[in-house]
């Protein structure tokens, strides 16, 4: 899972396209928004439930603060050079390999972003599907299977829209995902309200266990073996797209933005923990399965949460194929063939990724810990140091906070990356199971 206000120009999910005087300062905050908004939304109270409120509030600020700082690095590299685009800001820093670097980066974070959201469709269509049936106990049935529910929306819904040639309205659906994570925050509100502490129903679920005194209080400092997917969630969950506008008013809708979304994060995060507490699950939604299969409430979110995230795969997918165009046949014109072929591989790679892998957790996990550690913390301090000039900006001055920065994102990026992978296969390894019941 991954939580970090990941700023790049030409980002995943969603685009935006703000141009000063055309376009208003709440609409340039809502477009931005919708830009940053993302899944990791769902992993917010379990990172919540492994580091306690206080520690993960200082780690939400921390992210918070480092992005609104990369923004401004980001600004400054786009105006001294006059370049909108995340991998033209590489090639200005570092030529070829730079542009390259930058394009695999990105790609590999989108690559996650779609994993995700596949990943929801195959936690919670199933549930959907149980509950238009009535049923309140698991059914052996393959419609009640997860990994054979993602490759028939892949096939029926999900690569129609991919082979289209342009985005068209599917463009406007990030719009459509914003207002779907609010009706999901409000209920999560309204849940915390309606629902006991310690759970007394679980549906399919039994407690035969001893309930521990502890169970229903809130922790405000917790470390385990799971606070370490809590930063990564932390940093999947920011993203946004570097845009074009005059640095000043791009860095206040940023601002803007970011702390809307702080706002919006953290109210999730708390209330979802303390709805739950420690029986918090890695995927917030799939929680309250435990409480009432068929609550009509937790219904519509689903819903909703499914329609979303179904039509933002393929708004992710295009920008991905652009960019493996350009790195595989740049100057080629269209061809129909390279169009599907590459929408073809990718949906296939990223099915196989969510059929093999055992929790959502671990996609948040690892994206949090490489591709989005790079984009907010290392590639924003590389590229001021490359393109702003020394005479500017003496290298004994601001640019060594930069050099910081980014070595301390790169000391994030790979020791996260190791505690995420060693606590992944040392579960594996001591036990198998875990993979197959996770």
């Amino acid at each position: 899972m991954s939580l970090s206000f990941v700023f790049s120009a030409q980002l995943f999910w969603c685009w935006i396209q703000i141009f000063e005087g055309k376009t208003s300062f709440g609409m340039s905050v809502f477009n931005l928004s919708n830009a940053i908004m993302g899944s990791g939304i769902l992993g917010l109270s379990y990172a919540m439930s492994n580091t306690g409120i206080i520690l993960f509030l200082i780690l939400l600020t921390c992210i918070a603060s480092l992005s609104c700082y990369s923004i401004h690095l980001l600004l400054r590299s786009a105006g001294v050079v006059g370049i909108r685009a995340y991998e033209q800001l590489g090639f200005r820093a570092f030529g070829q390999p730079g542009k390259i670097l930058a394009g695999i980066i990105i790609t590999l974070h989108n690559i996650g972003a779609m994993s995700s959201y596949i990943f929801i469709v195959k936690y919670e269509l199933p549930l959907v599907i149980q509950a238009f049936l009535g049923q309140t106990s698991n059914s052996e049935g393959w419609y009640m299977n997860g990994n054979y529910l993602i490759i028939i929306v892949t096939v029926c819904i999900i690569l129609p829209l991919a082979l289209m040639k342009h985005l068209g309205y599917l463009g406007y659906t990030s719009g459509f995902s914003l207002s779907c994570m609010v009706f999901f925050l409000a209920a999560v509100i309204y849940k915390k309200f309606n629902i006991a502490c310690p759970l007394e129903v679980f549906g399919n679920y039994s407690m035969n266990t001893a309930i521990q005194e502890d169970t229903c209080t809130a922790k405000f400092f917790t470390v385990n073996q799971e606070t370490v997917y809590t930063i990564p969630i932390l940093a999947f969950a920011f993203v946004y797209a570097l845009s074009r506008t005059s640095t000043r008013r791009m860095q206040n809708i940023g601002n803007v933005s970011i702390l809307g979304m702080f706002v919006m994060y953290f109210l999730t995060a708390i209330f979802g923990y303390l709805t739950f507490y420690d029986n918090t699950e890695a995927e917030l939604l799939h929680t309250y399965s435990k409480v009432d299969l068929l609550d009509t409430l937790i219904l519509c979110v689903r819903l909703a949460v499914l329609v979303a995230v179904t039509l933002t795969v393929p708004v992710v997918l295009f920008p991905i194929r652009r960019a493996l165009l350009q790195l595989l046949f740049p100057g080629k014109p269209f061809h129909w063939l390279r169009h599907i072929s590459i929408a073809v591989c990718l949906l296939f790679a990223v099915n196989l990724l969510v059929i093999l892998v055992p929790n959502i957790r671990d996609i948040f996990g690892i994206t949090g810990a490489t591709t989005a550690p790079s984009l907010i913390f290392i590639l924003p301090g590389l590229f001021y140091i490359r393109i702003i000039p020394t005479d500017e900006e003496p290298m004994n001055s601001r640019p060594k906070i930069q050099v910081g920065s980014a070595l301390s994102g790169n000391f994030l990026r790979t020791g996260e990356t190791r505690l995420v992978t060693n606590l992944w296969l040392f579960r594996l390894l001591v036990s198998p199971q875990w993979v197959s019941s996770s």
